[in-house]
């Protein structure tokens, strides 16, 4: 049997939760991110059946059913409600009148076991979802780097030990790798573009764990083929890990496709290229964004968000890596991001 350790795709072991301390919550409130939301992630876990979700060909998507009794509903569904009309409404309670609670999932599988909550519109049947899940401060610190960093907006708010969680739109990357890869070869290098620029984004600010299921892929119809767009979903590996090549969605097998095509399409040119635009993108927002990002790096670089040894580890890989001995000087996660940005742009 392989040793997890020596695998480059595979996580160390379990990842820790880290509690969201004082300063973070401070700064979560000051931009509106932490509000009393009236529901913790253990009122959803009283659930009393639970029966496995299957998908429309009849296999298990790994997600359980749950229900609740008629006083837990009571309680919990009005309260649900309200959330995504915080989130989605600004507040504006009037909409609550149309929304129901259609369903709630839990998922054992993972970090996070979050419940995702679908929620339909009774006026016409649409639906929508968000999540519930245990508020763990590396997470949060990566929903906030996506957040001013990407290219994406990221919905999220956060009371005491839990976390609302915007569902992100897209076709999950195992399904679009399977399914979608098959297209026109101009779209197909617009595919190899677009995951260069994200393995550039995860690397530059240490988001680990990229495989191809923790991802999704918006695919927006232009006037000839197709543009994309990689969005990241999970965010539990946010400067986690001790190893760099953790960092870089190409050193995962469940991505091997998407590299092989770069291969077919790319040159070294047109991914260094491709990389210059992103760091120059990241660049542009930091400008507009300068005292937020500050503000969430000097959390960060006191947090504990990893263990000593895996800060030290990754402090030693990306030294050697830059040829920067700066990196060595690092003791925490956040002072390693901060390292990292200076590298590519001009924080």
């Amino acid at each position: 049997m392989a040793d997890t350790e020596s695998r480059l795709d595979v996580p160390s072991r379990k990842k820790f939760f880290y509690p969201v301390k004082d300063e973070l919550k401070s700064y979560l409130a000051k931009y509106n991110r932490y509000r009393n939301l009236g529901v913790q992630y253990s009122d959803l876990l009283r659930f009393n059946m639970s029966v496995p979700l299957l998908d429309k060909n009849g296999n298990d998507t790994l997600w359980q059913t749950v229900y609740y009794d008629e006083a837990e509903m009571q309680e919990l569904f009005p309260a649900l409600t309200a959330i995504y009309a915080v989130i989605n409404a600004s507040g504006y309670m009037e909409v609550v009148e149309q929304l129901k609670i259609a369903r709630i999932d839990y998922c054992t599988f993972g970090n996070s076991k979050p419940f995702r909550i679908r929620i339909i519109n009774k006026l016409n049947d649409n639906y929508d979802h968000f999540y519930v899940k245990v508020a763990d401060a590396s997470r949060i610190y990566g929903l906030e780097l996506e957040h001013i960093l990407s290219p994406n907006r990221i919905g999220y708010l956060t009371d005491g030990t839990t976390i609302i969680e915007d569902h992100i739109i897209g076709v999950p990357g195992d399904i679009f790798i399977k399914d979608r890869l098959n297209t026109s070869k101009f779209n197909q290098v617009r595919i190899c573009k677009e995951f260069v620029k994200f393995n550039e984004r995860c690397f530059i600010r240490l988001l680990g764990d990229m495989r191809s299921y923790n991802y999704v892929v918006h695919i927006t119809p232009d006037i000839e083929g197709s543009q994309y767009r990689i969005r990241a979903i999970d965010f539990d590996q946010q400067s986690y890990e001790g190893r760099r090549q953790f960092y870089l969605p190409h050193y995962f097998k469940e991505n091997n496709s998407l590299v092989m095509l770069g291969m077919k399409h790319m040159d070294r040119k047109a991914m260094r290229q491709y990389q210059e635009e992103e760091r120059s993108l990241i660049n542009n927002r930091i400008k507009l964004v300068r005292y937020r990002l500050v503000d969430l790096l000097t959390c960060m670089k006191k947090d504990e968000v990893s263990p000593l040894k895996k800060v030290e580890q990754l402090a030693a890989d990306l030294a050697e890596y830059h040829k920067e001995p700066a990196f060595k000087a690092c003791k925490t996660m956040g002072e390693l991001v901060i390292e990292q940005l200076n590298v590519y742009t001009f924080l």
